[in-house]
């Protein structure tokens, strides 16, 4: 799908300034890379009514999420099956995931939820923008979505999860 022509271009390791809240309301796709440092991402994400980031647990990876506009409800635990922490959040919030721990995001409003995400250490391929969660799932299984070799990744690898 060809990306449109004012969204954020990730320039990769270099220096970067943007509006990252004007960014993030504008973002229409599930998720768009905006910016890819060696030690750090930031993500752009759109979630419709109803549908969820998905449940998934990132080994070594922790993330911190801001919602710039919409509803949802946070979900995070020890265990898919085991989620114990559940809180309500819109625009302004903040989520902020430790690497390992299963979590998901949920829209409850009528209008899309529109976030950003930082992760560390970098978890996608460079400014690759994904339409639709089925696009993010349909690249992660072919190898499309892997993070740059000029990134500074753990040495050992914990494989995510999903749930």
């Amino acid at each position: 799908m060809a990306a449109p022509t004012d969204r954020i271009i990730d320039i990769g390791p270099k220096p970067q300034a943007f509006d990252i809240e004007t960014a993030t309301k504008a973002n229409a796709s599930y998720r768009s890379v905006a910016w890819s440092g060696r030690y750090l991402q930031v993500t752009l994400m759109a979630i419709p009514p109803g549908a969820d980031i998905g449940l998934e647990a990132h080994g070594e990876t922790d993330q911190f999420i801001r919602l710039d506009a919409g509803t949802g409800r946070v979900q995070m635990g020890p265990a898919k099956n085991q989620l114990t922490f559940e809180q309500d959040v819109s625009d302004g919030w903040c989520v902020l995931v430790p690497a390992g721990t299963w979590h998901n995001i949920t829209n409850t409003g009528d209008a899309p939820m529109q976030l950003y995400t930082i992760y560390a250490p970098v978890h996608h391929a460079p400014d690759i923008v994904q339409a639709t969660a089925e696009d993010a799932e349909a690249d992660e299984k072919a190898g499309r979505d892997e993070p740059p070799a000029w990134s500074v990744q753990p040495e050992k690898t914990v494989a995510d999860k999903h749930g």
